[in-house]
């Protein structure tokens, strides 16, 4: 088995833009990621309140005395 630059030297470095574009990617991911769940919480809400304002008639308001 022979060594090699490879095995005991660090690989080439990464240009800017490529790692500007990665870090770009993971972060839309994330922020897609939290798009999605705040949705699916907001749906979820949603339903409850309609299904809760479909049981209980709507409050009369009271007459406010002068």
């Amino acid at each position: 088995m022979t060594a090699s630059q490879k095995e005991f030297f660090k690989p080439e470095k990464v240009s800017a833009a490529k790692k500007a574009e990665e870090t770009d990617s993971a972060a839309k991911g994330i922020v897609a990621q939290e798009t999605a769940a705040r949705d699916k919480k907001t749906e979820k809400l949603r339903a409850l309140r309609l299904a809760k304002e479909a049981v209980e008639p709507e409050p009369v308001p009271k007459k406010k005395r002068k």
